[in-house]
């Protein structure tokens, strides 16, 4: 799959991350995580809404947030039941790009994408707070891989990610309910040299459009895989087996 910004110094493209480590299947014995990627059918309401702004002069700053619904029919244990399970119970939906670090906390890799003429592969570390109807998936670290320039901004900015996952009843439909994902991005950068003779605002637009790419892609195929769980659950299905293959 390839992505294109308007900007025409941008391109982003998505492809699976090479990583030094083996696969994650034979080092997980996990049963239900509310992270993973994958594509599947499903009517999903989606509202994106992203803002930039620049801090500095040698600074930019990246924001995107997008909000995905998608209605579920109620099967003989309900959704609430499935949305309060402990982080402990979770299962590893795409084993290819998800590792479990201990029982709330696990290691995503994201696919890479070009920014400008550079390879960008985030790893993100991330923790799984259950909440009363759902949980909150909170970036703790975030580390960049790539060409020797990417690897060299890893000290020179920050990132903040919350997606919060709720399920709350349908009220025109009593056998349905409605599964939310309201996901935000922030990432405030130093303007690596080779970039500063490009004005901020650009750097900041294509910035933007490329986290909001990633949203617009990852969201609903997150949403389809963690529905497609909750049907292998209540159905009673305890191997639990990881849906994602790493594709996009």
């Amino acid at each position: 799959m390839a992505l294109s910004a308007s900007s025409s110094s941008l391109t982003s493209s998505f492809r699976p991350i090479s990583r030094p480590y083996g696969n994650p299947r034979e080092l997980l014995g996990c049963k239900h995580v509310h992270l993973g990627f994958s594509s599947s059918e499903g009517e999903y309401s989606s509202t994106p809404s992203v803002r930039v702004s620049a801090i500095s002069g040698t600074r930019a700053r990246f924001v995107a947030r997008r909000k995905e619904s998608i209605a579920v029919r109620q099967l003989a244990r309900p959704l609430s039941e499935y949305m309060s399970l402990p982080a402990s119970q979770y299962s590893v939906l795409d084993a290819e790009r998800i590792e479990r670090v201990d029982d709330n906390t696990f290691r995503c890799y994201v696919y890479k994408f070009k920014f400008f003429a550079f390879e960008v592969c985030p790893v993100l570390l991330v923790k799984v707070e259950v909440q009363p109807n759902g949980c909150c998936i909170k970036l703790l670290s975030c580390k960049l891989e790539g060409s020797p320039l990417v690897v060299a901004q890893n000290d020179k900015f920050d990132a903040y990610m919350v997606n919060n996952i709720s399920c709350d009843e349908s009220p025109s439909n009593l056998s349905m309910e409605q599964l939310t994902s309201d996901a935000v991005i922030e990432v405030s950068i130093e303007i690596p040299f080779a970039f500063r003779p490009i004005p901020v605002e650009a750097i900041e637009s294509s910035g933007t459009q490329v986290l909001q790419q990633i949203l617009r892609i990852m969201l609903p195929r997150f949403m389809a895989q963690l529905v497609k769980d909750y049907e292998a659950w209540a159905s009673g299905d305890t191997s639990r087996q990881p849906l994602g293959t790493g594709e996009i």
